[in-house]
């Protein structure tokens, strides 16, 4: 299984993003959590197959429709063992 962390910047705070992201991470099969930073981007970790993972990856960066999404930064997470079992909103 492989992890991923995505910090998502742009007007992604009150525009649905965290819902996207769990809606479609759940139905992608992946487990994790999506949460608001206070500087204004969201964050999404992520485990998975690497098939799931790239289609949340190309979603998050369109996002939902009130989104703008500015840029999406990735990166490996070592141990994903302390995610939830399912996909959770933080």
């Amino acid at each position: 299984m492989t992890a991923r962390r995505f910090l998502i910047s742009g007007r992604v705070q009150g525009v649905g993003f965290r819902w996207f992201a769990s809606h479609l991470a759940s139905e992608l099969g992946l487990r994790g959590v999506v949460r608001n930073l206070r500087d204004g981007r969201v964050e999404v970790i992520a485990a998975g197959s690497d098939s799931a993972l790239a289609q949340l990856a190309e979603a998050l960066a369109d996002g939902p429709p009130a989104a703008r999404v500015d840029g999406v930064e990735t990166s490996h997470v070592e141990d994903e063992t302390a995610l939830p079992k399912d996909f959770t909103v933080g």
